[in-house]
């Protein structure tokens, strides 16, 4: 049962989007900064955030030396460029948008370890600096082996630095970006699922009321799957943890190794660590959250016998965050039907692309219906 004033205020809109996470909002934003007379939603299922945005480990990278190699094989030279350009100008976008200060951004580089069992020669850290001098800037990897004894790694014989990556606060980050949000006019929803969509009528079922739009955009990524069919996602459980070292560490900057399937970096005087995924695909292919026995303790053995050897810690935090990945690494951002819109499948980098997704969705958006 509704009123005439829910009906004639509260209840219809432009765009509704659903999933207040970095896509959605970024996506709200754009739409707000183009078209500020737009009347836009948008829902959130949870009181916070539900995938990722909010449980992510705070990197600002866009792929370390062996990642980009992978894609160069699957993607070829001009799709890694153009995975890469997006990455590195979502970031940048994220920056300029919400300030530096206020999402904790500290351009402190990022490192990525290898062991004897990872090789990796000079001739091809060239070949990816020439990939990328032109979207990037000069230089973008660099051996920084000499850095080793410093840090106190066990079992590391070279170290990558990447002087254009950085760390942030991502809860900083989205509680800038939620304010941003509200300053343009958007409204926000939290702690409302939307349990149905009908794209012929642009209506948004919930379990109390019916919203309408002249466009929706789902913006849930690993939980698009409930609302749409047929689409190439997968969700991938990503596990981070929070540790207190009984001594100060001896490193600052954001870390990568194995592929980047592993990352940690400083906070504060700890260190957050997480990844492992690849372990347990399987197992780690669910939308629900929780921790992984195997997983949990392969991080254990690599903090005690790669990043801390020899040094008295405790685990004083541990969580989960529900990324989506698909056949490509590229992200979902299309026209499903006359009324209904997505920008999913982020690849485990919404933080570094999420910015972009959202200007691509709304702009597409924009040009369909507006």
């Amino acid at each position: 049962m509704i009123s005439i004033w829910e009906k004639e205020s509260l209840l219809s809109y432009d765009v509704i989007v659903i999933g207040a996470g970095i896509t959605g909002l970024s996506t709200a934003s754009s739409l707000k900064e183009r078209s500020p007379e737009l009347k836009i939603l948008v829902i959130e299922k949870g009181t916070l955030p539900s995938g990722a945005s909010t449980k992510n480990a705070g990197f600002a990278c866009f792929g370390s030396a062996t990642e980009l190699l992978e894609d160069l094989d699957n993607l070829g030279e001009e799709g890694t460029q153009k995975l890469v350009e997006m990455r590195w100008l979502g970031l940048q976008k994220t920056r300029d948008r919400l300030g530096t200060g206020k999402i904790g951004f500290v351009p402190c580089g990022g490192y990525e370890l290898f062991r004897p069992s990872d090789p990796l020669g000079n001739e091809t850290l060239s070949r990816l600096n020439d990939l990328l001098k032109d979207i990037v800037g000069k230089e973008v990897f660099v051996d920084r082996s000499d850095q080793l004894n410093s840090l106190g790694f066990k079992g590391v014989n070279r170290l990558v630095f990447n002087q254009y990556e950085g760390a942030i606060h991502t809860g900083k980050m989205m509680s800038a970006l939620w304010s941003y949000c509200q300053s343009l006019g958007v409204r926000i929803i939290t702690g409302t699922q939307v349990t149905s969509i009908d794209s012929s009528t642009g209506s948004v079922y919930t379990d109390f009321y019916t919203f309408k739009a002249k466009a929706i955009a789902i913006c849930t990524n690993a939980f698009a799957p409930t609302l749409l069919k047929d689409i190439d996602l997968k969700p991938g459980r990503g596990m981070v943890m929070l540790i207190k070292p009984k001594q100060p560490i001896e490193f600052k900057g954001t870390f990568h190794y194995d592929r980047g399937y592993y990352y940690f970096r400083h906070f504060e005087q700890k260190l957050i660590f997480g990844g492992g995924r690849n372990l347990d695909f399987e197992t780690e292919s669910t939308l629900a959250f929780g921790i992984n026995p195997i997983i949990r303790q392969k991080l254990i053995d690599d903090l005690e016998n790669l990043i801390l050897p020899n040094q008295a810690y405790e685990v004083e935090m541990e969580w989960s965050g529900i990324m989506a990945f698909g056949n490509t690494k590229a992200p979902v951002i299309q026209q499903v039907d006359d009324h209904v819109f997505a920008g999913v499948r982020l690849g485990g980098m919404g933080v570094a692309i999420g910015s972009m997704v959202g200007e691509e969705l709304a702009d597409l958006i924009l040009n369909v219906h507006f």
